[in-house]
């Protein structure tokens, strides 16, 4: 009778780290779920940020007759923060138009 307690008392012993490895074995599978997830949305950012940058900046073309337009706001732009002068801005301004 006790050779037959003894075998089944090592039937219920793995030869594991008891209760530390189940915490541990937790621990990484957090880890693991959380790096597969961060990958993913990682990629998906990586792969979708090229494409947003291209629609949301400026056209690659403006349409017929916007061309100056844009040319002028661009100038208005400078002269507002101060990159070119009053003199230099009316200069350019009037060689825009010209332009037309």
């Amino acid at each position: 009778m006790a050779r037959r307690r003894e075998v089944i008392g090592v039937m219920w012993y793995d030869g594991g780290w008891g209760w530390g490895g189940w915490f541990v074995m937790t621990a990484i599978m957090i880890l693991f779920w959380a790096l597969l997830i961060a990958g993913v949305v990682a990629l998906v950012h990586y792969f979708t940020r090229g494409q947003h940058s291209h629609r949301s900046g400026r056209p690659l073309a403006s349409p017929p007759g916007q061309g100056s337009h844009r040319a002028e706001d661009v100038l208005a732009e400078r002269f507002a923060r101060g990159e070119i002068d009053d003199d230099e801005y009316k200069r350019r301004l009037t060689l825009l138009r010209e332009h037309r």
